[in-house]
């Protein structure tokens, strides 16, 4: 069974809601209530909508993102004589692809532990698979000349507690009885690299790479362009029925019948009502700060640039940019009754007052710091932390959604089994575990949300103890947890 991922993280109950400090208030007074990543002049122009009675397609991605971007591209690759169709229901780059941190991390599987404890015997398989996929990313950013910012330095996590200690040390020690080239560092080592009084260890993992999100998207969709596909943004799907050997697809301007409908369209609430039983849409907060000083990144050190990480259930994630920003998310996990999905929700006081809290934490030498954005995103999580994959109208549609935060390289592994799926194809993607096998569906309301709660406040008792709960240990026996 699956153990509950160390990518969890929740709010702490004890925290009064909506009070900013007098610091955070200040870090945040001239905060843009946006994503950094699209708020830049070189964002494209938008594309036409799709409106009116559509010629038909042999290929329809729904999804403007990263899985519906490397979908299309990976069809014509595949098939240049295939008609290729994205649908985008608002700007690329405005979902999940374009709010991010940026980490394109090797694996499929949320981590080399939860793919040990989910497929054991298939891990040697999916490691491969990790590294072929990773390979294959590095080569189309080449072919397609896509200027993404990526670079390969490396990601450290780190404990900030006595039994976050230990916890990286286990990790550690899993990832070199599986052969993964990663370094063990103490405080001082850890220190050394990126300079924070609260570092107590840390595990250098050299094979993570950054890029640029937004920049990714925008170059993929110029790449699909190139060979053939057409994309509309404004383009929302609002129905699908089957039609003959295809899909008749209702659009909020017209309509379009494609043969056969890819679906990457992350925790986008109604598309197919069925993923609503798999996916939970949970909200995770980040800032930016702004170009950090010469005298501020000495203080700092991070030479290496590395992406960071800390080892708790409420973890934060950060990185700088190219341009010497630090991107710096997390920590809160905001579940909204019923699943609910709003732009109303991505600005939150309590979750950006506390990153920025907890920023000044980890680095008191930066005091003074002023972040330039604050924005939120919502991450499509699953029960065991790694994608659901299906089929629905009889096989003319495929699916690939639930990523949970790790989809910046996995997605155009998703894509590739959602492209082998709706073709019918048996393929060594299709006949993988976690492709065949579909997580534990949440609970229907109210009951999912009082198990978010318990969930949450057990992870927030945990980071504080270092001991797992009943909830906790019941959760790792049913190989379920929260996670985003």
């Amino acid at each position: 069974m699956p153990v509950s991922s160390r990518r969890k993280r929740s709010r702490d109950p004890d925290r009064p809601s909506g009070v900013l400090s007098e610091r955070a208030a200040a870090a945040l007074a001239d905060a843009r209530p946006v994503p950094f990543w699209t708020d830049r002049p070189e964002r494209p122009d938008p594309r036409a909508a799709l409106t009116g009675a559509a010629p038909r397609t042999d290929l329809l991605v729904v999804g403007g993102g990263f899985t519906g971007l490397w979908a299309a591209i990976q069809a014509k690759e595949a098939d240049p004589g295939r008609d290729v169709v994205v649908v985008d229901a608002g700007r690329l780059g405005d979902g999940a692809s374009g709010r991010n941190g940026g980490f394109l991390a090797p694996s499929l599987t949320h981590g080399l532990a939860q793919g040990v404890g989910c497929w054991p015997d298939e891990m040697r398989a999916l490691d491969r698979l990790a590294a072929e996929n990773v390979a294959a990313i590095e080569k189309a950013l080449t072919a397609y000349g896509i200027d993404a910012d990526h670079h390969v330095p490396g990601e450290l996590t780190l404990a900030l507690t006595e039994h976050q200690v230990t916890s990286v040390r286990e990790s550690f020690e899993l990832h070199r009885a599986h052969g993964m080239p990663v370094e063990l560092l103490d405080a001082g080592q850890s220190r050394a690299r990126v300079d924070s009084p609260r570092y107590l260890a840390g595990m250098y993992d050299p094979e993570v790479a950054l890029v640029d999100p937004a920049r990714l998207v925008w170059g993929l969709a110029r790449a699909a362009e190139s060979l053939g596909v057409r994309v509309h943004e404004h383009t929302r799907a609002t129905g699908f029925d089957a039609e003959g050997v295809g899909v008749r697809v209702s659009l909020d301007g017209g309509s379009i019948h494609a043969r056969r409908v890819v679906l990457g369209t992350n925790a986008s609430p109604g598309v197919l009502k069925r993923l609503s039983a798999w996916v939970l849409p949970v909200y995770d907060h980040v800032l930016m700060t702004e170009p950090l000083t010469p005298a501020q990144l000495a203080s700092v050190g991070w030479q290496g640039r590395e992406g960071l990480t800390d080892a708790g259930n409420q973890f934060h994630y950060y990185r700088r940019t190219l341009d010497d920003r630090v991107l710096f998310g997390g920590y809160d996990a905001n579940y909204h009754f019923p699943g609910r999905v709003d732009p109303a929700l991505e600005q939150s006081d309590a979750s950006h007052g506390l990153l920025a809290d907890h920023f000044l934490d980890l680095f008191p030498q930066l005091e003074g710091i002023r972040f330039t954005h604050r924005w939120a995103g919502v991450i499509d999580t699953t029960s065991r932390f790694t994608p659901v994959f299906g089929t629905a109208l009889g096989g003319r549609m495929a699916y690939a959604v639930g990523y949970t935060g790790l989809g910046v390289a996995s997605t155009r592994f998703g894509a590739a089994v959602a492209l082998d799926l709706v073709d019918g194809k048996d393929t060594e993607l299709t006949r993988l575990g976690m492709v065949r096998r579909k997580p534990i569906p949440f609970p229907p309301e109210p009951i999912r949300y009082a198990a978010v709660r318990a969930t949450r406040s057990s992870l927030a008792a945990e980071d504080r103890t270092g001991r797992r709960n009943l909830w906790l240990r019941t959760l790792d026996r049913l190989g379920v947890g929260f996670d985003s």
